[in-house]
């Protein structure tokens, strides 16, 4: 029996199969659909992971609306999910200006898809731009927190609200201490970077007010919030701080479960990588079309390849903001 691919020398095409295309896309079309299946199936394994973790450590797990207050230009106020809306929306405005590219590459309009190309560049760096200020505000922190012997993560609040460890301790650092770093260390030797405050700081100031309280990272099953302790059950918790926590990393979270930042890291930052690449290709493709190599070719295909992987990243946003920061 022989091949069923068969290369026809008058019209360039490498698709035989019986003469049909499949669904009626080019080979180009179905390879970009092969590749997003497959990128989705990597995603939906990674939020699986994150749905299933979540679910284990549901009595720990942080509050969003607790953790991404941050909007540029107010400090101070309390916005929670503002910005990542803000974020979201301008995702989706970018795919509204590519579909509008590819529909103008339908027209031949060259002019209009270098513009609607340029428009979804600027705001795809946008994103990416914002998402890195999510990063930069999530690992500097809101509050700080403290962290027990038993590697639970207290807060402290006052009236029933969150407080800052510098609402309420109002001294410089007293220990003498000395950051090692590759400079002054030993062989090279670099610790990670010293807190604001230290632990005798932190014990002394809170004995001192007796209006604050220590809520733990454990939630209330009927009220969804996390369980704030009684003054004489707070002063209890004081004997078991060994460490004071700011911000998060892969090690500590202030807000929390340190599971919920690695996760978070991972799973933003393998989109934002998506997003970065696809602002590179849209770069690229955005001067083939100002140089008219797709008007010499009669066809904008290009620009509707790379529409389609767009708008899969713009999709898989949808199910990171959605399970990340709303569910």
């Amino acid at each position: 029996m022989g091949a069923n691919i068969a290369v026809n020398s008058d019209n360039k095409e490498t698709w035989g199969g019986g003469g049909a295309k499949p669904f009626g896309a080019s080979y180009g079309k179905m390879m970009m659909w092969f590749f997003i299946v497959s990128d989705a199936l990597t995603f939906s394994g990674f939020l699986a992971a994150y749905g299933l973790t979540r679910f284990k450590f549901i009595d720990s797990w942080p509050i969003a609306d607790e953790v991404f207050t941050h909007f540029p230009g107010l400090h101070g106020v309390h916005a929670p999910m503002y910005y990542v809306a803000l974020m979201t929306f301008i995702l989706i405005v970018s795919s509204v200006t590519m579909v509008l590219a590819v529909d103008a590459g339908h027209q031949m309009k060259q002019k209009k898809v270098a513009w609607y190309m340029f428009a979804t560049i600027i705001f795809g760096i946008i994103f990416v731009g914002s998402q890195a200020w999510e990063w930069k505000n999530f690992i500097n922190g809101s509050y700080g927190a403290v962290k027990t012997s038993n590697n639970h993560i207290l807060q402290f609040v006052k009236d029933g609200h969150q407080v800052a460890l510098a609402d309420f301790i109002h001294t410089d650092r007293k220990d003498d201490r000395i950051h090692h770093t590759r400079n002054n260390g030993l062989w090279f030797d670099q610790e990670p970077a010293i807190s604001q405050y230290s632990v005798a700081q932190v014990k002394e100031a809170f004995k001192a007010d007796p209006s604050l309280l220590i809520r733990t990272e454990q939630l209330n099953p009927e009220t969804k919030q996390k369980i704030i302790l009684s003054r004489e059950e707070s002063l209890a918790k004081l004997p078991l701080i060994t460490k004071v926590v700011e911000g998060a990393n892969l090690k500590e979270n202030e807000y929390g479960n340190p599971i919920f930042a690695d996760f978070f890291f991972f799973i933003t930052g393998f989109h934002g990588f998506h997003v970065i690449s696809g602002i590179l290709i849209n770069i690229i493709i955005f001067f083939n079309v100002v140089l008219g190599t797709y008007e010499r070719r009669g066809h904008y295909e290009m620009v509707e390849k790379v529409g389609l992987y767009w708008h899969f990243v713009d999709l898989v946003w949808v199910f990171v903001f959605t399970f990340f920061y709303l569910v």
